[in-house]
């Protein structure tokens, strides 16, 4: 029974796991990533689309993010884009596409972004931990109403402890992993 609920539940830990490394692959490194531009919104032909979607972006130096759209009508209004969708971020465009230099990291702002690498592991680590808290009630739920055995609910305890500590392990070289990439860019 307690399976049942937690196999109904393991795309919920996936996705707060993925959805955390979205979250760290945002932050930004000296180094350039296309993650840090393609989900920006630009205001395009009556419609908002994502960056990705009317360009393809490349990194052509360790510095540097490249955007090239396939209508090059769209070179404005992306550079308008990325200059209100990420503040940090300072494009310049010619007549082939917008290309985004960035700077280096002074050590102050690599401790601010250490700072909020860690909120948001956290932040993941919470949402797996709700999940679990979710299924605990619904297991203690069933054995009150005499549907599961007492046995189920400890059962079900030390399934989760595993689940959580497996996704506590990625979310921690996760974050060691882009900690080493701050200090080193």
């Amino acid at each position: 029974m307690y399976k049942d609920l937690i196999n109904q539940r393991k795309g919920d830990f996936e996705g707060a796991f993925m959805h955390a490394k979205n979250e760290v692959a945002s932050i930004r490194t000296g180094r350039a990533n296309t993650s840090m531009v393609e989900e920006i919104q630009v205001e395009y032909m009556g419609s908002r689309m994502r960056i990705k979607e009317l360009a393809t972006i490349s990194i052509p130096e360790p510095r540097v993010i490249l955007i090239v759209p396939w209508d090059k009508q769209a070179i404005p209004y992306i550079e308008k884009g990325i200059k209100d969708g990420a503040a940090s971020l300072s494009p310049s465009s010619d007549r082939d596409g917008v290309k985004v230099v960035l700077p280096a990291l002074t050590e102050d702002r690599r401790k601010e972004f250490i700072k909020l690498l860690g909120q948001k592991v956290e932040e993941g680590k919470i949402k797996v931990r709700q999940i679990r808290e979710d299924i605990l009630k619904k297991v203690q739920q069933e054995v009150k109403e005499k549907k599961a055995r007492e046995d189920d609910n400890y059962k079900a305890k030390d399934e989760l402890q595993k689940i959580i500590d497996d996704l506590n392990k990625k979310f921690d070289e996760l974050a060691k992993k882009k900690e080493q990439e701050l200090m080193t860019s």
